[in-house]
């Protein structure tokens, strides 16, 4: 005999669709959220790396980040690069507000770093890992992380340096220390070229030398993780590249895939 919809098989079709939705739902409204990826973590502790909503102090509306749950607590990362399928040839709009998806390559957008450093009686740490194209990773730690507002160009602000990728942002030599200086973008000049002499060379805008990536240049300096991807075997001597100077040399050498992530403490 077949069963119609006012069937006892159409009543338990209903009830478990309704279980599934019921648990569906139980699981948006029980998912951890927080202010940052820090305060996830404390909370839950079992919590694994993946993408949350966040609602950092002074901001009207959650977004999503890619939080990256370690043994020594949760990291907001706010930057990735993998490969070359997005590009980092962005002008100042998209630098402030982000580009990209927060579970693959992106830039989470400098406003939002910005509002989600400013929470008071809270100190941040910033982690920068490099990856090589010969299976080895580095990585440099930087204490009292922090940025200015975009009057003051997010200006960059780190403290006492740790790790294994050498202090790049101080430099790999005298007179470009990028500890201080804002954000410059192919549109906005904020580095400290007027010009800036390299050899023979007169630089005066490091972004479009850089590949028309937005950083904090100071005069060009030695850490610059916005420039043009370069696959393995095309990787080595370009001007443009995602380069941290104090880890690999002599000649320039481009990352194969850079992070770069936030801590409270």
């Amino acid at each position: 005999m077949t069963m119609g919809r006012s069937g006892c098989g159409w009543s338990v079709l209903l009830l478990y669709l309704c279980i599934l939705t019921g648990q569906a739902e139980s699981r948006k409204t029980t998912a951890p959220h927080g202010t940052d990826c820090t305060q996830i973590k404390a909370l839950s502790p079992g919590a694994r790396s993946g993408l949350y909503n966040i609602k950092p102090m002074g901001v009207r509306r959650p977004f999503k980040v890619y939080c990256e749950m370690l043994a020594d607590g949760g990291w907001t990362v706010f930057q990735r690069r993998t490969g070359g399928e997005v590009s980092f040839r962005r002008n100042w709009a998209a630098y402030k507000h982000g580009f990209g998806k927060p579970r693959g390559d992106h830039w989470l957008g400098l406003e939002r770093v910005w509002v989600l450093t400013q929470a008071r009686g809270r100190r941040w740490t910033l982690r920068v890992d490099l990856w090589d194209f010969e299976g080895g990773t580095a990585f440099a730690e930087y204490k009292d992380f922090k940025l200015g507002n975009e009057t003051e160009a997010y200006r960059l602000s780190v403290g006492a340096y740790r790790g294994t990728a050498g202090d790049a942002i101080r430099g790999a030599y005298p007179g470009i220390d990028q500890n201080g200086h804002g954000f410059s973008t192919k549109d906005r000049d904020n580095d400290g070229c007027s010009p800036c002499i390299f050899g023979d060379i007169a630089e005066n805008e490091c972004s479009r030398s850089e590949g028309g990536g937005g950083w904090w240049y100071s005069r060009c300096g030695s850490a610059s993780l916005h420039g043009d991807w370069h696959p393995a075997g095309d990787n080595l001597g370009w001007a443009s590249g995602l380069h941290w100077l104090t880890w690999k040399g002599p000649a320039p050498y481009s990352a194969q895939a850079t992070r770069m992530m936030v801590k409270a403490v």
